[in-house]
């Protein structure tokens, strides 16, 4: 893999890398990465689209890489983690310089009560933390603070004052983006490298070479960074932003009326044309907000006032979100939900991203895509053609399947539990609870459960606690704590299962004997009222093809495989993958699901399987020991090394340039469409991975609220802020 890459590199050729896990996929491209940066002077960019592979990158895999090439190069290969404005404390906003629209702000709790109350001892928490942290990062924080709190003392990028802020010298976000300019490489993730790629803010530093890890995730991560929403309440809260300061506030509540008034008799689901009622609604906004837009603009020689930024990028998001509703493209998608505290709620989303990213991500620059699961069904086409690799006037590309240095026959089972029934919309059969029960005792705990639903897996921990309460078996359940402490949790204890849904089916690396088993419930299929699936499925049942197979079934191929995939993580790993939906052997399409897997023994032989089961937990080894979280530094690395002690940009100005280059800063927002990823509540990629996941299963907002532990009105705001819509429930089924 490491010659491909560097044979790409050399060619111009993009190329598409199948390497399973343990293949060391990381270390095969960060060296060609090296090797390029060192003779060119140019940064390489790394984009994960999961927290925990970023982590992996800059606390083990480069800093060994480092130590080793040194000796070879004659210099120490530097590196640095890039991420969005969001993701860091804002001294200036701590500071008081961005006061907030929320009546009991907390930015200087005062009375014994309040400093007692959980968000006041988050925000004096954040406050001391802000005087010692050498990074501002957010993911440093641990453990973590409420949404609520962090909103407290961070700012959007549109936010941002820039360099008219008045501690722009002291910014973390500058400073660390000033010592990751002149770097070998840059980790970032892929909402970051696409708000890059496709609004030019020159975020990142220049670059000739990419390489997108998890590039499984690539679709999904773009077409949310480009979906946006409009809500009544969205166009109320502009108005409150802009107060005073505007005279159009008061015509922005009006037109959030009418809005409203339009919306509410409208039934849910897919606007193929946007109605005369709502066109004139949303071009009453589009035009209010412009008003607003130019009353808000600074005058030349004003002060800085951060609360007139934060208003004036509430109003530009008005605009820029009804302004796209109204121009009614060709591939965009405008559909309408109905929230049971928000209201009606209309959003729009790209039916394809294939031509963007063929544009944007794949010109100008030599991209390498890297997954352990880019063939579906045993070819790469699939992926390809999501991402614009496929059709008239596409770009060179290459796939390459590396294989992997495991035995999967020998080492692990898929067993389908053929006897089962179909999965039904009532809840999980009680024939499938027993079968969860009979395979977690005879592997004595040590499973991942991996559910459809929210709801799935909460009523499945219920039950087993109860069938198990006779054992030393604990079972977790997701949303009882961060995702990263219950999967240390589990990691520790080998008598721990752990039950959730896709946060845990993708990113989860627990090698060793505390994972024996991995329990999958359903097929997992989108929704099948799902606007944007529906959409695709159409148009290409339109041009011919089969729209299900291009849609649903590779949407669960890649699900499964990943999910699949938790099972074996090193040459010694032992297990079963057991398949709860008889499905995966009876329907159609089940050849297909088939061939995404790894390549498992496989049986529905119940018997044998738990006997397996109890053989592997009676000889088990002891569990591998599990690391706890580290403190970073300036550029994200840990703190203390040379590329996270603060002495980053000594070290990195070593390195010879080839050709000045922009300092990776955020310029001005430009007049194109605003991205939903950087506005509203910002979260970390992990709380982010875990709505976009409940989302996906249909989970309804108050799911989402209680499995996360957040407050259902911060749980709403992201979900606006991303574009996405809370469900209601789990996911219906497939004939």
């Amino acid at each position: 893999m490491a010659h491909a890459v560097a044979d790409a590199v050399e060619s111009g050729e993009h190329l598409l890398v199948q390497a399973g896990t343990g293949t060391g996929k990381s270390l095969a491209y960060l060296v060609p990465a090296v090797q390029h940066a060192m003779d060119t002077g140019k940064t390489a960019i790394v984009a994960t689209a999961t927290l925990a592979l970023q982590a992996q990158i800059v606390d083990r895999d480069m800093p060994r890489l480092a130590e080793a090439l040194e000796p070879v190069v004659g210099r120490r290969p530097t590196y640095a983690l890039v991420k969005g404005r969001r993701n860091y404390v804002c001294l200036h906003k701590l500071e008081g310089g961005f006061p907030d629209d929320d009546a009991d702000s907390l930015l200087s709790v005062g009375d014994v009560d309040r400093a007692a109350s959980r968000l006041g001892a988050e925000v004096v928490r954040l406050r001391e933390w802000a005087g010692e942290t050498e990074s501002g990062d957010r993911d440093e924080l641990v453990p973590g603070v409420s949404e609520r709190a962090w909103r407290q003392v961070s700012v959007s990028a549109e936010e941002c004052l820039g360099s008219r802020c008045p501690m722009v010298a002291e910014c973390f976000v500058e400073r660390s983006r000033e010592a990751a300019k002149d770097v070998d490489v840059v980790v970032t993730n892929h909402s970051f490298m696409a708000i890059d790629a496709f609004e030019g803010r020159q975020m990142l530093p220049e670059h000739d070479v990419l390489v997108v890890d998890e590039g499984h995730e690539l679709v999904d991560r773009v077409t949310s960074t480009i979906t946006d929403e409009l809500t009544p309440g969205t166009v109320r809260a502009a108005s409150k932003r802009a107060g005073r300061q505007a005279d159009a506030a008061e015509a922005l509540d009006d037109a959030a009326t009418l809005l409203e008034s339009v919306l509410e008799p409208m039934p849910e689901g897919r606007l193929t044309a946007v109605p005369d009622a709502l066109a004139l609604a949303l071009g009453r906004i589009r035009d209010v907000a412009r008003a607003a837009q130019t009353e808000l603009k600074p005058q030349q020689g004003e002060e800085p006032d951060g609360a007139k930024q934060v208003a004036r990028a509430a109003v530009e998001d008005l605009f820029d979100v009804s302004a796209r509703m109204l121009e009614e493209r060709e591939l965009d998608v405008v559909w309408l939900s109905k929230d049971p505290r928000r209201g009606p709620v209309l959003r729009v989303a790209p039916m394809s991203v294939a031509m963007l990213v063929r544009d944007k991500v794949f010109d100008e620059r030599t991209v390498v895509i890297t997954s352990a699961t880019l063939e579906l069904g045993g070819s790469f086409d699939a992926v390809a053609g999501t991402i614009g690799l496929r059709g008239e006037g596409s770009p060179a590309w290459r796939g390459l399947d590396v294989g992997s240095p495991f035995e999967y026959p020998k080492q692990g089972i898929a067993y389908v539990a053929k006897h089962l029934p179909p999965p039904g919309r009532d809840g999980t059969a009680p024939e499938t609870l027993d079968e969860i029960e009979a395979l977690v005792r005879a592997a004595g705990g040590r499973t991942l459960g991996l559910f459809s639903s929210m709801r799935a897996a909460k009523e499945a921990t219920e039950v087993m606690r109860e069938r198990l309460d006779d054992t030393d078996i604990v079972v977790l359940c997701q949303g009882e704590d961060q995702i990263s402490t219950l999967v240390r949790e589990f990691a520790k204890d080998p008598r721990t299962c752990l039950f959730g849904t896709l946060s845990l089916w993708q990113g989860v690396d627990v090698p060793g004997s505390s994972c024996q088993l991995v329990i999958v419930d359903r097929i997992p299929f989108p929704r099948p009222d799902d606007p944007l699936a529906s959409a695709r499925s159409q148009a290409i049942a339109r041009m011919g093809g089969n729209g299900f197979m291009a849609v649903s079934a590779t949407h669960a191929a890649l699900r499964l495989a990943q999910g699949a995939g938790r099972l074996i993580r090193r040459g010694d790993d032992r297990g079963v993958v057991a398949f709860l939906d008889s499905r995966m052997m009876t329907a159609r399409y089940a050849g297909f699901l088939q061939r995404s897997l790894p390549p498992f023994w496989p049986t529905a032989d119940r018997a044998m399987v738990l006997s397996a089961l109890a053989r592997l937990d009676e000889t088990a080894p002891p569990p591998l020991p599990v690391a706890e979280p580290a403190r970073r530094g300036l550029t994200g690395a840990l703190a203390g090394t040379s590329m996270g002690s603060g002495s980053a940009a000594p070290v990195a100005a070593e390195r010879p340039v080839a050709a000045e280059r922009p300092v990776a800063a955020d310029p001005p927002p430009p007049a194109s469409p605003r991205t939903a990823v950087t506005h509203g509540h910002a979260w970390t990629a992990e709380l982010d991975e875990e709505l976009r996941d409940g989302v996906s299963l249909g989970l309804s907002l108050d799911e989402l609220a209680e499995s996360m532990e957040v407050p259902s009105e911060a749980v709403a705001a992201r979900l606006a802020g991303l574009g996405l819509e809370a469900g209601r429930g789990p996911t219906l089924t497939f004939d």
